[in-house]
């Protein structure tokens, strides 16, 4: 079975791709059960290897550089976290047909959830909070700067351009004088006057993980930089509402300014989203539409 493209020059794969690579690089798991994981993500192809395992596979040259980014820190990380992020097991090299370097990480049990899923969102918000407070209090010595390694984390001007372009693209589809207002008052709002923190940089629904309803991970850290944090509060959006969206922000003690950009994050991230991936990504062009009409919701309750 092959991957979906979802990108111009996307590399394709298949599961005899993933065998070859194996057999030749890793020639001890050359013969474990291999499947493709169906999956709304852009970056990465992904096979279960076994029980225990996952093989993520580069599709496009710009997510490269995630796996030298989550080998090195990840590990670092984890030990100081609350909750389970995944563990790099080896890296492999570009070969079989393939351009890339690759990587076989431990499998994370979970999936992905509604709020409608989840035994207690409340509790489940504040748990997320404080995994993010816990990433932000870690010493970002030697930490990747977001303006060398991320679109995120930086002031909300440098998404001015793009974010404008892909609203103006929708006209047909969403309220534009909404989502302007909205992007507008983001950029107003004070930025970040503290030190850089860490921040997981795609804080989205896709990338939260539970079990049997329980929050249990957090997956997917290509975006990780240090930086303003503000980006990371996506998932009030995304994945939380009412007293659930209240309590994720109680628990984060976040202030208007930080909540502001935020908002204009999870607007940009989404009306960027939509266009690009219409046609090929029906599950995320879906989380996207629900992440901007909460904050639409959201902005007008405010306002």
């Amino acid at each position: 079975m092959s991957v979906k493209r979802m990108h111009t020059g996307e590399v394709p794969t298949d599961e005899a791709l993933v065998r070859r690579l194996l057999t030749s690089q890793f020639p001890k798991w050359a013969e474990l059960p291999l499947k493709p994981v169906r999956s709304a993500g852009t970056d990465n192809a992904i096979y279960r290897l076994g029980d225990d395992m996952s093989v993520r596979l580069p599709r496009i040259d710009w997510a490269t550089g995630q796996i030298d980014k989550e080998f090195t820190w990840l590990p670092r990380l984890a030990p100081q976290l609350p909750l389970a992020i995944p563990e790099p097991l080896a890296r492999g090299e570009a070969g079989a047909g393939y351009p890339y370097d690759w990587a076989v990480y431990k499998w994370l049990e979970g999936s992905n959830a509604t709020l409608k899923q989840i035994k207690d969102p409340a509790r489940a918000a504040t748990e997320l909070a404080q995994f993010l407070k816990a990433l932000q209090e870690i010493d970002t010595e030697g930490g990747l700067a977001a303006a060398e390694h991320n679109i995120r984390g930086l002031p909300l001007a440098n998404r001015d351009a793009g974010t404008r372009k892909a609203i103006a693209e929708l006209k047909n589809l969403i309220d534009i004088d909404t989502a302007l207002n909205v992007w507008e008052s983001a950029l107003d709002a004070p930025q970040w006057d503290r030190p850089p923190v860490w921040f997981h940089g795609d804080m989205l629904v896709g990338n939260i993980l539970f079990t049997r309803g329980e929050l249990s991970a957090v997956i997917d850290f290509g975006g990780l930089a240090v930086g303003d944090p503000a980006c990371d509060l996506m998932i009030a959006w995304s994945l939380f509402e009412g007293e659930s969206r209240a309590a994720f922000r109680a628990a984060l003690d976040v202030d208007d300014a930080t909540w502001a950009r935020a908002r204009g994050h999870a607007l940009s991230q989404a009306v960027i989203f939509i266009p690009y991936y219409l046609e090929t990504n029906p599950v995320g062009v879906a989380n996207a539409q629900h992440m901007l009409s909460a904050v639409f919701a959201d902005f007008e309750t405010d306002g």
